[in-house]
């Protein structure tokens, strides 16, 4: 055998190997892929946008600020500075979220959403409930593990803050983290979002992908899938008129309420969901399939 077809024959060695890593770790696309043939809605356009969600030859313009790693779960942080914003839509007033300029602390806001494979690890040390599994089908299955968990309420997502040294983002933290301080209309800027950039409804997707996908639709600090993949549980407590009466500075939420807010679109909202001034709201005990979180922390 020559040197030069050993070379060759290591180096397709080399290729298949990768490829079978690559295929092993990003398991859930091929199983996405079977699932819809077997129920007849496979689409090449559909695989195509599922593809697009990690960005190959695309480079993520967002480097963050700083970044530090939690040493309770792996999660990677990254800062938002102190300073003032501009919360709320612009424009025709708004009765629910009306733009009013906001003063911030700085803070760390997790970089991406709590995945099942970190909410695991509460649960195993008896800290955090585990999700409502009958009714999910991606917890505990190891294909899933980088999936956002879902299916968890208010009280486990703040569970989860608590048990990981963190705390649930007010929706003034979340805000500012997902649009930054230059009024963006989503975390990437003023562009139509679009396969490329988040999970959505117009992504053919149907269900949520790993917390690390769609870098170049990262905000301004860094953080990804503020827009899009899951819907995601914020501090506060929802009030319709919080906006009109808030602190300028670090504002908490209403006193009292019966439903939390909520922020992010999800996978399969519509592209009018996707604003990441949009706001949401449910009741704490509820859970479903379309909801996850992401925690935060003061910065010292």
């Amino acid at each position: 055998m020559s040197k030069f077809s050993a070379f060759w024959k290591i180096s397709i060695a080399f290729l298949i190997l990768a490829f079978a890593l690559i295929l092993i770790q990003n398991f859930d696309v091929a199983v996405r892929a079977y699932n819809a043939m077997k129920a007849g809605t496979f689409s090449v356009q559909g695989l195509r946008y599922d593809l697009a969600s990690y960005n190959f030859g695309k480079l993520s313009i967002v480097q963050p600020i700083e970044v530090k790693v939690s040493p309770v779960d792996g999660m990677v942080q990254v800062l938002v500075p102190a300073g003032e914003f501009n919360m709320g839509k612009d424009g025709k007033p708004d009765v629910d979220s009306p733009q009013h300029t906001v003063y911030l602390d700085a803070f760390w806001m997790d970089q991406v959403e709590v995945s099942n494979a970190m909410y695991a690890k509460c649960a195993e040390a008896g800290e955090c409930p585990s999700p409502t599994t009958r009714l999910d089908p991606f917890y505990g299955k190891w294909i899933y593990r980088d999936y956002p968990v879902v299916y968890v309420s208010w009280y486990q997502a703040q569970a989860y803050c608590e048990w990981a040294g963190r705390r649930l983002p007010t929706e003034a933290e979340w805000e500012k983290a997902a649009r930054g301080t230059d009024e963006r209309k989503f975390p990437w800027g003023n562009e139509r979002p679009n396969p490329r950039l988040a999970n959505y409804a117009e992504s053919l997707i149907g269900e949520p992908v790993p917390v690390y996908r769609y870098p170049l639709g990262a905000s301004p600090y860094g953080a990804l899938n503020m827009a899009g993949n899951v819907r995601e549980w914020v501090s506060d407590w929802y009030s319709r008129y919080y906006y009109s009466e808030s602190p300028r500075e670090n504002p908490a939420g209403a006193e009292a309420g019966i439903e939390r807010s909520m922020r992010s679109g999800a996978y399969d909202a519509d592209a009018n969901e996707l604003p990441v001034t949009t706001r949401y709201k449910h009741e704490p005990a509820s859970a479903g399939l379309s909801r996850g979180f992401r925690c935060a922390e003061p910065a010292e």
